[in-house]
């Protein structure tokens, strides 16, 4: 069982208030090349025409992983949709990855087309990701060309816009369900999504961002103490998720169901027309 610890930290800016990424090919610890080596050969081997580039995100990127706790989170952007492109081979490789090597604590390859990643009049999650946290690992570089980005309203909206539909479907997907590993999964992926989105409701007053739990936590309670146990709850289900849907389901439908009424008030004032993406 992990421990709640106070690890994270917000994103710096710079004195104009755009996100700076901290993330460096320098700062990638060394016993990490070998891994990157393989997942590049595997999107080459698999995809050789249509792997545009491919990038490395998350804490690996930015020197702060923890050995067999970090995983490695990588983002290949694709010529064409990949929703074309055969991907049978991805979970295979992801579990293969893994296992080779003890120091990491799982692999996520995500597939991007090349048309969302150039957005550069919206904000979109994907740019976003790239421009604070990703580095370039293979081919041609998209990151200088992308819009820099402030800690605002249409940041805080890629969190918001999606959560009633991604909780409606974590609840979906968790009842009747008596697949453990499967119920574990799910709590984990929308415990992350309800803490994220808790701190993207205070993000215009704070001016700031982050991806890491705790602090978005913390400044989610801030702003709304009388939910902090309830946040708390969700943050330890998030990093210690359950293998029983009763309990997570129990919480999707009580505090839940106040972020997503709290989420509805946020979008009547910064989104009344419900834009998937506002304009930076």
């Amino acid at each position: 069982m992990t421990e709640i610890k106070e690890l994270g930290s917000l994103c710096p800016v710079d004195d104009k208030g755009y996100i700076i990424n901290q993330s460096d090919p320098k700062k990638v610890h060394n016993k990490f090349r070998e891994v990157i080596q393989l997942i590049n050969q595997s999107c080459l081997s698999y995809l050789p025409k249509e792997t545009h580039s491919i990038y490395l995100r998350g804490s690996v990127a930015r020197g702060l992983d923890i050995e067999g706790v970090s995983d490695v989170d990588v983002i290949i952007v694709t010529y064409s949709n990949p929703q074309d492109i055969d991907l049978d081979w991805v979970e295979e490789t992801e579990q293969f990855i893994d296992q080779k090597f003890h120091f990491i604590n799982g692999v996520e390859l995500g597939f991007y087309p090349l048309s969302e990643v150039e957005e550069s009049k919206y904000c979109s999650m994907i740019p976003f990701i790239l421009k604070a946290y990703g580095i370039c690992v293979y081919g041609k570089n998209l990151i200088s060309k992308l819009p820099d980005y402030k800690p605002d309203s249409s940041l805080a909206n890629e969190h918001l816009i999606h959560l009633s539909a991604l909780i409606d479907k974590a609840k979906h997907e968790l009842m009747g369900n008596n697949d453990m590993e499967d119920i574990k999964d799910c709590c984990s992926w929308i415990m992350r999504i309800m803490v994220r989105a808790g701190f993207a409701l205070v993000i215009v007053q704070e001016r700031s961002y982050t991806r890491d739990l705790f602090p978005a936590y913390k400044l989610f309670s801030k702003h709304y103490p009388e939910k902090e146990s309830e946040m708390r709850t969700a943050l330890w289900y998030a990093i210690n998720p359950l293998s029983s849907s009763e309990e997570v389901l129990k919480l999707l439908n009580q505090f839940g169901s106040w972020i997503k009424a709290e989420t509805e008030i946020w979008l009547n004032i910064y989104n009344p027309r419900r834009e998937l993406h506002l304009q930076l």
